[in-house]
């Protein structure tokens, strides 16, 4: 039987290994706060720093578990509370018709990244991570699949940070070119919502145009999170297809989905009746979701070594830059017509 040091001496790499997740996280969030800054965001800012920490000093092997913990588990747990924030009831009384377009969108990102990654020769699974992220919700949508995919930590946390790079120069352009585009303020928010690649993006291109066009940009873009649903499922139909050809590959079902599900009709029953003033409680806790998202990016963050990166991410770039800009021209004249 253990004793109870060894207890404490097997439970400290765990705690010291999310605790260091959370420290960088927690720096992450304070610099976004910063001007300048936060253009970024505090996700994009903790995966670099993980990033660049893990080069320069690595960590101590000692509190590996923990760091894996947060890039798995956290990571899992961040996704059954993104759920809260998507409002089912308002998709599907007010944003049906838009929610057509999302799927179109989705799509036409995945297909159109994926044919361009072969032609270019770059990283397929990479390449398939930042189309999901594209026409779905980004980094959440990169963390909710990549386990059903299988994907290498590596690639997972290269995604991220290729979405938020690109999505956030996609919204400041977006936000400049505004008043130049013969467009009005309710087309030019449908089109942030269903073409910008993070619910951050969207809010931040779509309030130039005032709160009505943010609200119908949240909208479109909560139809595209919402797919992410059925998007999932086909995902692993695909993959346990794949696994009944090769016998050796085995798919866990993604249990967190379901959480996902659950959370989404919580938070949709929330939103509409509010009951004992629950609705107060969705925005510190899709805080704490963001938070913990942070936290798992940054134990993901702190498994990438840079040299493999320059010859992995490069032509996903490039790919991801080409469909981006072909998925704004389409979805500008969607959203102009609408």
């Amino acid at each position: 039987m253990e004793t109870v040091e060894q207890r404490k001496m097997k439970s400290f790499p765990m705690i010291g290994g999310i605790g260091f997740t959370f420290l960088i996280a927690a720096i992450g969030w304070g610099l976004a706060q910063l001007p300048g800054f936060e253009r970024l965001g505090p996700m994009a800012l903790a995966i670099i720093i993980a990033i660049i920490y893990r080069q320069i000093w690595d960590y101590p092997i000692s509190i590996h578990q923990g760091v894996q913990f947060s890039a798995k588990m956290i990571l899992r747990f961040a996704i059954v509370l993104y759920g809260l924030r998507l409002n089912i009831q308002l998709i599907i009384q007010d944003g049906l018709g838009l929610l057509a377009i999302d799927g179109f969108v989705i799509i036409f990102a995945i297909g159109m990244t994926v044919l361009i990654a072969k032609k270019m020769n770059a990283d397929p699974s990479i390449s398939l991570l930042v189309g999901i992220g594209t026409g779905v919700c980004g980094a959440a949508a990169i963390a909710a699949v990549s386990p059903i995919l299988k994907s290498k930590d590596e690639d997972t946390a290269i995604s991220v940070g290729l979405i938020a790079l690109i999505g956030t120069v996609f919204a400041l352009l977006y936000s400049f070119l505004f008043p130049l585009l013969p467009i009005d303020a309710e087309s030019y928010g449908i089109w942030s919502g269903i073409s910008l690649h993070e619910l951050a993006h969207v809010a931040l291109a779509g309030g130039v145009a005032g709160q009505d066009a943010l609200a119908i940009a949240l909208l479109a873009k909560l139809g595209r999170v919402f797919l992410l649903i059925p998007l999932s499922f086909t995902l692993l139909y695909l993959e346990k297809r794949k696994g009944r050809n090769n016998e050796k590959t085995k798919i866990a079902f993604p249990w967190f989905l379901i959480g996902f599900v659950v959370m989404s009709m919580i938070g949709s029953y929330i939103t509409t009746y509010n009951p004992m003033g629950a609705a107060s409680l969705l925005d510190p806790i899709a805080d704490v979701s963001s938070f913990l998202l942070t936290m798992a990016m940054v134990g993901l963050g702190l498994n990438i070594h840079l040299q493999q990166v320059r010859k992995k991410a490069l032509k996903p770039l490039t790919t991801l830059v080409i469909t981006s800009i072909l998925l704004s021209i389409v979805t500008i004249g969607i959203a102009m017509f609408l």
